[in-house]
């Protein structure tokens, strides 16, 4: 089989097609033919060395995808041979909370990824994928989607009516805003861009706030709010944008800590967090369970996700997370293989 592997350094020069042996099922295992993958921010800092700096190399990397069961092995009951599937992000996390021999399996790092044509493992490490979806869609579900839902209604608990402010128009964002949209929230998004703002009212957006023309965003929130702030807000931005959030956030409100894209380290104040009795919740994708409970959701509501207008093949991986550090994707980065 066909993979792309990170070889012998860090960096996206390192990236390589190469064959491997096609794999064998065991007690209880399953392959797949892998038919789509996506990009997460993940894949890119991990591809650099950013993410894990000590992770042994040659890696298979990319942690999202789907594909068609093609083989399965002794005492396999979940599934069959023709099932559309996705692999899920922490392989041992079927449910309950997250715990360090959990965190142990994680595709992409440290476990093998999905960018590969044959993709071996556990039946309890993949779900099926709601019907109504194509690949590439379904390809997007694993870390972006499973995080949106579990920050929203899992650790978040958003309901009808609350004011959600989720910041720019990548994937865990876009997804956070059609969830939150559909369990009928109100959703503010933030984007530097006018277009990707008309995009996002396209998918239900609330109310939108350029963040390049008002840096204040968080002061708009504030005022699109009456002054109160959002009950939940998606923060994708890290120690650059903490701050902003904490203050656009209601007391004894919820600020879901995601991502790191202006930075992971900066100085910053407690008083907020004690002062509004704020709760900052890490988020860390989820477990088999919510994203099966997500996938019910989906199929609820007909729910269809984002993916960019720009599409790539399964050889142009480097090309693909190239486009992902513009920034000018919009929703989910989608390989086909």
């Amino acid at each position: 089989m066909k993979a792309i592997v990170i070889q012998g350094s860090f960096g996206l020069g390192s990236l390589a097609e190469v064959t491997l042996p096609d794999p064998t099922p065991g007690h209880g295992e399953v392959v797949i033919r892998m038919r789509a993958a996506s990009l997460n921010y993940r894949d890119l800092m991990m591809i650099r060395g950013q993410y894990n700096p000590r992770q042994p190399l040659p890696l298979v990397p990319f942690s999202d995808g789907v594909g068609e069961v093609i083989e399965v092995g002794p005492s396999v009951t979940r599934l069959k041979k023709g099932d559309r599937v996705c692999p899920i992000f922490t392989q041992a996390w079927q449910d309950g909370e997250l715990d360090a021999e959990k965190l142990k399996t994680t595709l992409g790092g440290p476990l093998p990824g999905v960018l590969s044509e044959l993709f071996v493992t556990g039946e309890s490490g993949v779900v099926k994928v709601p019907a109504h979806l194509s690949d590439e869609e379904a390809a997007t579900l694993p870390c972006a989607a499973v995080t949106a839902y579990n920050a929203l209604f899992c650790a978040g608990r958003v309901s009808p009516g609350d004011t959600v402010l989720v910041q720019g128009t990548g994937g865990v964002s876009i997804f956070a805003l059609q969830f939150a949209h559909l369990a009928g929230a109100r959703v503010i998004v933030t984007s530097s861009s006018d277009a990707k703002l008309e995009r996002a009212k396209s998918l239900g957006a609330w109310a939108t706030i350029n963040y390049k023309t008002t840096p204040d965003w968080d002061k708009k929130a504030l005022e699109l709010t009456g002054g109160v702030g959002v009950d939940h807000l998606v923060e994708v931005g890290g120690a650059g944008t903490l701050a902003r959030s904490m203050r656009a956030t209601r007391i004894a409100g919820t600020v879901s800590v995601i991502g790191v894209l202006s930075g992971g380290a900066q100085e910053m104040s407690v008083l907020p967090i004690l002062m509004k009795h704020l709760r900052l919740q890490g988020i860390m994708v989820g477990s088999r369970a919510m994203f099966e409970a997500m996938n019910r959701a989906i199929e609820a509501g007909g729910l269809r996700p984002a993916i960019d207008d720009k599409t790539f093949s399964f050889g142009e991986a480097r090309e693909a997370l190239t486009y992902m550090e513009s920034g000018g994707h919009f929703g989910k980065i989608v390989l086909r293989f």
